[in-house]
């Protein structure tokens, strides 16, 4: 392992090939404070940087394997998922709550003192009762995450995430949010976040240098805030 200037850290970005993790990929890898991205996926991102280290790993039910590469790292930002509809109930499940709890632990084994970014969704719900899977799913790996021992964990509800660039929309829901978002934004401003901007938010908490420990829930109004701190600075 090669040792990094006073100051800079090792990030983990987890679903880079995704929208929100793209940008996040893209955001840390500009980062001064941050000296090496290491991006894991099941494929190529297809770009190259000086700071960027790409594993590629197939099977995020066992990630045992990333053992060796996620050592030594000061946070990491973890965006994989899957949209509701897009794939079965228990591909959704097995995605959003069982790949997650088994980076986690393989994470915490590693690095124990990393920090961790994760992408939750609005309405998210630890209690398990609500009638939506999304919801409970969501709900049950943020539970699991914030008893996993992360001095650091910061879990991101963004409401709708508007896709910033042109993309081929999961569904028909998204393509009508997208359509109607200049209106929706100043109508519900509370109710949308940019992917650059929540992108850019999960970075920057995970990588900052602080004093502060445990578990903090973000709801899609506290990101807007904390990306307007950020442009004021």
């Amino acid at each position: 392992m090669n040792a990094l200037p006073p100051g800079q850290a090792r990030l983990v970005v987890v679903g880079a090939t995704g929208m929100v993790g793209g940008y996040a990929v893209r955001y840390a890898l500009d980062h001064p404070s941050v000296g090496v991205v290491t991006a894991i996926g099941r494929r190529k991102l297809g770009i190259a940087h000086p700071k960027l280290k790409e594993v590629l790993h197939q099977d995020f039910t066992d990630c045992s394997a990333l053992a060796a590469a996620l050592s030594h790292e000061d946070a990491a930002v973890f965006c994989l998922g899957a949209y509701t509809g897009a794939v079965p109930d228990a591909e959704l499940r097995k995605i959003t709550v069982d790949y997650t709890i088994e980076f986690a632990r393989v994470l915490r084994g590693s690095s124990p003192d990393a920090a961790f970014s994760f992408l939750s969704g609005s309405g998210a719900d630890p209690t398990g009762r609500s009638r939506m899977a999304f919801a409970r799913y969501k709900g049950e790996a943020e539970k699991a995450l914030l008893a996993a021992g992360f001095p650091r964990a910061y879990i991101f509800r963004p409401a709708y995430i508007y896709p910033v660039l042109p993309r081929e929309e999961p569904n028909f829901s998204y393509r009508l949010l997208r359509g109607i978002y200049p209106v929706f934004r100043v109508l519900f401003p509370n109710l949308v976040i940019r992917a650059d901007d929540l992108a850019r938010a999960m970075v920057e908490v995970a990588v900052r240098a602080t004093e502060e420990r445990g578990g903090l829930v973000l709801e899609n109004r506290d990101i807007r805030a904390m990306e307007a701190r950020l442009r004021g600075q």
